[in-house]
Formats: structure tokens, C-alpha cells, sequence
């Protein structure tokens, strides 16, 4: 990871060398937009807190490619809430970037201990909401969060994202939004994000967390790159943004964050 990032550091740009208007509009206005605050932020740190010092056991189902911190399937609720949810940078991220595109449907595939799933609830409290848990215990955790911070328009669902995921994207008509976190591994992002893809339209967002996390998610990454379909990614080194924006030349961009 530290080459990596090493690697990424020497490649990435700022805003001096997007060309875009719409990239750059994005990038300047809200990817950097750190110092935006919100009332729910707040509430939402206090429950990563309360999670980081909960020394619970729970017993753990990882349908995914697993921790490479945490080899037992007995986890305290505190590590889980520090290796598997995504820092609050990234939550506000995601959270600027809703209320920016207002989606009407969201999917977050990997739920974890829901934290990064308020940030999308509280951004656009109007949007429908559907998050992917393999574990029962975790989505058990996650929903007693939900019902705690009022995230009332989430849906957990269940299971096996490899068989979930399929029966979700045939439920709804268009999918606006979708954060990818749930399987580290080349198969299954491919398989999600192709499934997916078939109710992507031209103003949906798709992001992928931890895509140089290995040399799978780095594959990984350039095959969903190539995808005819895709016409704008955004590297921010520890996510990925993807655009379907059909009036855009197709570009790459590793921007600094």
C-alpha cells in the first residue's frame, strides 16, 4: 500500500490540470470541499466513537475476501468499527456528493456497522435506500444504529450479496447511486458492478472503495476503466469515482484528496 501510494502521489494532479469543466466544477466545489459541515455530522462521529470504544464479541460471516488485520471470525465491535468503516473524510465525501446529485436510489453494498450508510441516509432523507450485509449480527448492529440516528429510509437486506444483489436490481427501475464495498476481490466487483451497470443511466454515480487495496481491486479497477460505458473515473487513491456522462469525451483523472 505504501508503494502504492508513493505511486499515486507521484501521478495525481489538482485542479490545475483538469480541462473538464464538469470535473473541475467537481472536484473545486465539493471533493475539496472539506471544511462543508452539516448538523448530522456530528451525531454521526458520536456513534463512531461509542462503536470504537465497544468491546463486545460478535461473531463474524465474511462472504468477502476478509481482513487483512482480523483472521478470527470473533471480533470485537470496536475493530470492526476501525478496519472495516470508511474515516469520516470519506463519509462527508460521499455525503457532499448525494446532496450534489440528489439520487433517488441508493445502493451500498457492504454494510459493516452502517456508519458510512447514515452519512448517505442523512445526505438526501427522501432517497431510497438499499444496503448489502452478509452477516446477520453486523446488519443487526447496523440497524439498531439506523433506528438510533432516525435513518429511517434504509433497507437492510440480508445475505449473500452473490445472490441478493441480482433480485435487488430487478426490483427498481433506475439505480442513481452506488457504493461499492462490500467483496475486495476481482471477481465479484466485476460481477457486482456488471450487474449493476444494467440499470445505470447517464447521470448515475458509482463509487468503489479501496481500489488499489491489492492487485485484484487494482485489476479490478482497470477492467471497470475500459468499460464502454464508463466515460469519466475519478482516482482519489483510497475510492474510485465512475460517471456514465454521454456527452463527455472519455477521461481519466488521479486527483489529489
Amino acid at each position: 500500500m505504501f508503494k502504492r501510494y508513493f505511486q499515486y502521489l507521484l501521478a495525481s494532479k489538482n485542479e490545475h490540470a483538469i480541462h473538464s469543466p464538469f470535473v473541475f466544477q467537481l472536484y473545486t466545489q465539493i471533493i475539496l470541499a472539506k471544511k462543508f459541515k452539516s448538523p448530522y455530522f456530528t451525531a454521526i462521529e458520536d456513534l463512531r466513537k461509542r462503536l470504537l470504544k465497544n468491546a463486545r464479541v460478535i461473531e463474524i460471516t465474511d462472504f468477502g475476501a476478509g481482513s487483512k488485520i482480523h483472521k478470527s471470525t470473533s471480533r470485537q465491535i470496536k475493530q470492526i468499527a476501525k478496519s472495516a468503516e470508511k474515516p469520516s473524510k470519506f463519509g462527508k465525501l460521499i455525503f457532499r456528493l448525494i446532496q450534489h446529485f440528489e439520487p433517488k436510489v441508493i445502493f451500498d453494498l457492504g454494510t459493516s456497522l452502517g456508519v458510512t450508510t447514515v452519512y448517505e441516509s442523512k445526505a438526501k432523507q427522501d432517497a431510497k435506500i438499499v444496503t448489502f450485509e452478509g452477516c446477520p449480527t453486523t446488519a443487526k448492529i447496523a440497524q439498531e444504529n439506523f433506528d438510533a440516528l432516525e435513518a429511517n429510509n434504509i433497507e437492510i437486506v440480508v445475505g449473500n450479496l452473490d445472490e441478493t444483489l441480482t433480485k435487488q436490481i430487478a426490483k427498481i427501475e433506475r439505480l442513481d447511486f452506488a457504493f461499492f464495498d462490500a467483496n475486495h476481490r476481482y471477481e465479484p466487483t466485476v460481477k457486482y458492478f456488471e450487474i449493476c451497470l444494467e440499470k445505470a443511466h447517464e447521470s448515475s454515480l458509482f463509487i468503489f472503495d479501496d481500489i488499489h487495496w491489492s492487485e485484484e481491486m487494482q485489476e479490478a479497477w482497470q477492467y471497470i476503466k475500459a468499460n464502454p460505458s464508463v466515460m469519466i473515473t475519478i482516482d482519489l487513491f483510497f475510492i474510485g469515482l465512475v460517471f456514465f456522462r454521454k456527452n463527455q469525451p472519455k477521461q481519466d483523472f488521479i486527483l489529489r484528496f
